[in-house]
């Protein structure tokens, strides 16, 4: 099965979405399965990872009812208040649905990321860790240094989005190799091939800049960690979902066995079909 390991779908109308505004033109319009088939079917790819785009459990709530009426959707990742005292409630509730495969931790959005090394959140980890849920990443690569701290003291199932989202625009390199290297030392920890091209410029961008970020990527993961994700349809503020496709193709190395990247991974990390 070929999967995209990465994608969102929202309506701005239900009112969850702060971060997509008017001045946003080509995100603030309603994204749905509909407009993502044409692009699948092009690329042979059977389902998606629906990724939580909103801190909301009724976004999670509205993404599960999506996967109901869906054959492409294969899981759905999605939102807990991990501060909430009830949270292990929340997330015994929405375990229940059959397409609910792990939860989304938006380190990119705390203003402080320390605070992922605090009691509370080493302790939610820690009973993620215990119930095996995987856990995706949203981290920059600027707080890299806290997730690390965690990662030494709990064995999370975790995937990183958007190898980090190192500044390409700049071709920022350090610390970020040094840090996703010691972070691929954890065994439990993939990463997700995707979300690269709006940390470059915005579509003004060439396919050699990406290059050794995903090769480093492969180095340190290894084919069997890593997974494309295409992060549509964010990712049209700087390519199309067909550049978003070609990107990764173009700068996977030719000999490398590409079947786990563009599925059998997620399927693995996400265990679909168990």
């Amino acid at each position: 099965m070929r999967i995209d390991a990465h994608q969102h779908y929202w309506r701005i109308g239900r009112g969850d979405y702060g971060w997509i505004t008017p001045e946003i033109t080509e995100l603030y319009r309603d994204y749905q399965e509909e407009d993502l088939l044409p692009h699948l079917k092009k690329h042979k790819i059977d389902q998606t990872i629906t990724v939580q785009a909103a801190p909301t459990i009724a976004e999670t709530e509205y993404l599960l009812k999506l996967s109901e009426e869906s054959s492409t959707i294969a899981g759905v990742v999605g939102w807990v208040d991990l501060e909430e005292e009830d949270y292990r409630q929340q997330l015994d509730r929405l375990r229940q649905h059959p397409k609910f495969i792990g939860i989304r931790v938006m380190i990119q959005d705390m203003p402080d990321a320390t605070i992922i090394e605090t009691e509370p959140y080493l302790e939610a980890f820690a009973y993620l860790e215990k119930l095996d849920i995987p856990v995706d990443l949203l981290v920059r690569s600027d707080q890299l240094t806290s997730l690390i701290k965690v990662l030494d003291q709990v064995k999370l199932r975790g995937v990183i989005d958007h190898i980090s989202k190192p500044n390409i625009a700049k071709g920022e390199q350090e610390p970020w190799i040094n840090q996703m290297t010691t972070i691929a030392s954890h065994p439990n920890i993939y990463c997700k091939i995707s979300g690269m091209v709006t940390e470059a410029e915005h579509k003004n961008w060439e396919t050699e800049q990406f290059r050794p970020y995903v090769q480093h990527i492969i180095d340190v993961f290894g084919a069997n960690r890593v997974m494309y994700g295409s992060d549509w349809p964010v990712c049209l503020l700087s390519a199309s979902y067909d550049e978003v496709y070609q990107l990764v193709v173009d700068t996977l190395p030719n000999e490398l066995e590409k079947d786990g990247i563009f599925g059998g991974n997620a399927c693995e990390f996400y265990k679909i079909g168990e």
